[in-house]
């Protein structure tokens, strides 16, 4: 029993032992005179009446205390019991004034104005009285059943999956926070699995990323099936990383494999901030998917330049070079494999262009190389400085023209291959017509402005092979 409810019995007892002595004072104050009542109070009545007053202010806060105790069904019988027998004392002196005979009864009839020649009134008063019973009674039930309806709230809410932080609170009664503390124990378990659902699903999408999902049309990893696959048209963005030539032999294979792992971390959240997905890393390259030729551009520009950063930051490692091969094409996206081994992947008609396009950039030495298709696509608001650096065919498919982004290059070497661009085209024309004279002597001007230009460089000594100059 708490303290406060003991000290509360405490001043109860206090209260009603006087309150019962000093009862008859109050009764004799109270005079009927056959035509109403005169309340003439002396001094004792007046303390009697205040200590009645306080006695039952106590009794109702303990009573209130012994409801909460209880059990719905006791609750509500103990808390609708004084109600009812107050209603049926009324309901006795209001019928009983018109029958029994005194002067009480004669001061009743007085005040109500009933009489048994005046049945009306009466039957009036008795309405009267039951309708403030039942309004009575029914805010009782109200106040008393209310945490049932929030027992109901709770529970469809829960049902829904609509959980939340915040605490439960039904109602003071013993049975109920005994419901309380089982809900907020399965809101918490519920909280529990979500955060749970939610860091498994974070967990998921180091290994099937949310874009991979968005363009299967699914939300979810669970909602993934064996054979789920969509054909469309994505930019698939392979970047190859190339390190020195003494890099294998100034590391070990646990600390190349380190080493390869610090740049892929870089590389992998700069697709990822350019809205593609790495569909897989193989060895020394990534593949990744963008849904536009301009995002995985930018991507590529951002990657060399993240590259840049890193080599310049740990100077006692080998440097890394990277080769990017961009191209735009119809691919199946899907989930391969067997019901016990599952994996995502993009499957291209065009898998020998992307193979080309890497043998083209070792050739060329070029850092970012697209396809025309991915040109095509892009957007005419879309600037950027490029190249035509040749062509290349594979088989059953017609030749397709192969450009070199120039973004990469610093500003002056920059400019001064914009400037040489139609120049360099030109010698890239005649190259291909067979007109090795004057294709070298294009490359041959191009050089003697932009001295390191590979691309020009190659073209140049391979235009002397088929002249057979040395």
């Amino acid at each position: 029993m708490k303290t406060s409810t003991k000290v509360l019995i405490a001043f109860y007892v206090l209260t009603l032992i006087p309150s019962l002595v000093l009862g008859q004072y109050v009764f004799a104050g109270i005079i009927a005179t056959g035509t109403g009542f005169i309340f003439n109070f002396d001094t004792l009545g007046i303390v009697g009446i205040i200590l009645f007053v306080v006695n039952n202010i106590f009794g109702g806060i303990l009573y209130l205390r012994f409801l909460r105790t209880l059990k719905l069904s006791k609750t509500i019988f103990f808390a609708t019991l004084p109600l009812s027998i107050f209603y049926g004392i009324g309901m006795f002196f209001i019928a009983g004034s018109a029958i029994f005979d005194g002067v009480i009864f004669e001061s009743i009839r007085a005040v109500l104005n009933i009489s048994a020649q005046n049945i009306y009134n009466m039957v009036l008063w008795g309405i009267l009285l039951t309708l403030i019973y039942f309004v009575v009674l029914f805010l009782i039930y109200s106040y008393v059943c209310r945490p049932v309806q929030k027992i109901e709230q709770f529970t469809r809410r829960l049902g829904d999956g609509r959980i939340g932080e915040e605490k439960i609170w039904l109602g003071k009664s013993k049975q109920f926070q005994n419901i309380e503390a089982a809900l907020e124990k399965i809101n918490y378990n519920y909280l529990e699995k979500e955060d749970l659902a939610k860091q498994t699903d974070l967990e998921a999408q180091k290994f099937i990323p949310r874009q991979f999902l968005k363009f299967l049309g699914k939300n979810s990893i669970t909602e993934l099936e064996l054979g789920n696959q969509v054909r469309k048209k994505a930019t698939t963005m392979y970047c190859d990383i190339v390190g020195s030539a003494k890099q294998p032999s100034a590391l070990s294979l646990e600390e190349n494999f380190n080493f390869l792992n610090s740049y892929l971390n870089i590389i992998s959240p700069i697709i990822r901030r350019y809205g593609g997905f790495v569909d897989k890393y193989t060895g020394e390259g990534i593949l990744a998917v963008f849904s536009r030729p301009e995002s995985a551009m930018d991507c590529a520009v951002a990657v060399h330049r993240a590259i840049e950063i890193k080599n310049r930051s740990q100077k006692h490692l080998p440097n890394i070079d990277e080769r990017i091969c961009i191209h735009t094409g119809e691919v199946v996206i899907g989930i391969m494999g067997e019901e016990a081994r599952m994996s995502p992947t993009i499957i291209s008609d065009d898998g020998d262009i992307t193979n080309k396009l890497e043998e083209i950039g070792k050739f060329m030495g070029t850092r970012i190389i697209f396809t025309k298709p991915a040109l095509n696509d892009m957007p005419v608001k879309y600037k950027f400085a490029y190249r035509l650096i040749g062509s290349l065919s594979t088989a059953g498919q017609e030749a397709c023209c192969v450009f070199e982004c120039l973004e990469v290059y610093p500003r002056k070497k920059r400019e001064r291959l914009v400037a040489l661009k139609n120049k360099f085209e030109e010698g890239v024309r005649l190259y291909n017509s067979a007109d090795y004279y004057n294709a070298r002597k294009c490359f041959k001007e191009v050089l003697s402005y932009v001295s390191d230009d590979k691309p020009s460089y190659v073209y140049f000594n391979n235009a002397c092979d088929r002249l057979d100059i040395s």
